[in-house]
């Protein structure tokens, strides 16, 4: 049974750093960023929180994240980078885990991957962000796509893992990439990086919001970790659950665990 996002206590809280949140889902309703989740974030930065999202968008969109939101860097491709906008030098900063020669590399690789999905499997499409994507292959089922059941989702699968890729379940999309780097791998060089952080020591200290299969290592992670209501829907097919869910779903959901972090933060 996972506790409501109100039995969070007073004192983790107060002792709370950041917050990491996912975007699709999580941050939006329907594919939209509700008013009161981009104010939640708002409010969440200018309190003072580390905030960073971290997602399965392509770079092109991190690029925009990092320079026009209020957070402190992006996480994107599922790990495969982090970018940060530093607003002193009014630069752009971006930290690939794969040095550019291994990436057209295997983007190569994911051309064999693209065909054999969308041939295999009737019904599925590139993602409509797949042109702004630098490391991975992003197969739709559900976004611009009539939603597919899960066992078309589970066929997509199958068909990356016989390439020898990596791949993980969005809540609208099937990522696929070459190598064993998720989420949690490039949060933790992230932190490390940009803060002299060791989340391995400091984990207690932030919190985690998502909404997916493909937040699993970090819900396992992080022990202050919430999910917005529609993670729920996810339930039975997911080995790691958040510790706290939110009564709302999506966006409103976000804004929900923010009014309430900072509400008991300011207690």
């Amino acid at each position: 049974m996972i506790a409501s996002i109100r039995a969070i206590d007073v004192e983790t809280a107060r002792n709370l750093k950041g917050i990491f949140f996912d975007i699709d889902d999580t941050f939006t309703t329907n594919g939209k960023i509700p008013a009161v989740a981009y104010q939640g974030l708002w409010t969440l930065k200018e309190s003072g929180l580390k905030v960073v999202p971290i997602t399965g968008r392509p770079a092109g969109w991190c690029d925009h994240i990092a320079r026009m939101w209020p957070v402190d860097a992006v996480v994107g491709e599922n790990g495969a980078f982090y970018f940060r906008f530093d607003e002193r030098a009014g630069k752009l900063t971006k930290r690939f885990l794969d040095p550019a020669p291994v990436r057209c590399e295997k983007r190569v690789l994911l051309q064999a991957v693209e065909k054999d999905v969308l041939s295999s499997v009737p019904g599925t499409a590139l993602a409509s962000d797949q042109p702004y994507r630098e490391t991975d292959l992003a197969i739709d089922f559900r976004e611009d796509v009539e939603p597919l059941g899960w066992p078309a989702v589970e066929r997509i699968c199958a068909v990356f893992r016989k390439h020898g890729a990596t791949c993980k379940v969005s809540s609208i999309h099937v990522n696929g990439w070459f190598g064993d780097y998720n989420k949690l791998h490039m949060t933790r060089i992230m932190a490390n990086e940009l803060w002299g952080v060791d989340l391995e020591a400091d984990r207690r200290f932030y919190l985690f919001c998502g909404d997916s299969p493909n937040d699993e290592p970090m819900f396992e992670f992080f022990p202050h970790s919430a999910g917005v209501r529609n993670v729920l829907q996810f339930a039975d097919r997911m080995s790691r659950l958040p510790a706290f869910v939110a009564d709302r779903e999506g966006g409103a959901g976000f804004a929900e665990i923010a009014e309430t972090v900072l509400s008991l933060r300011a207690t």
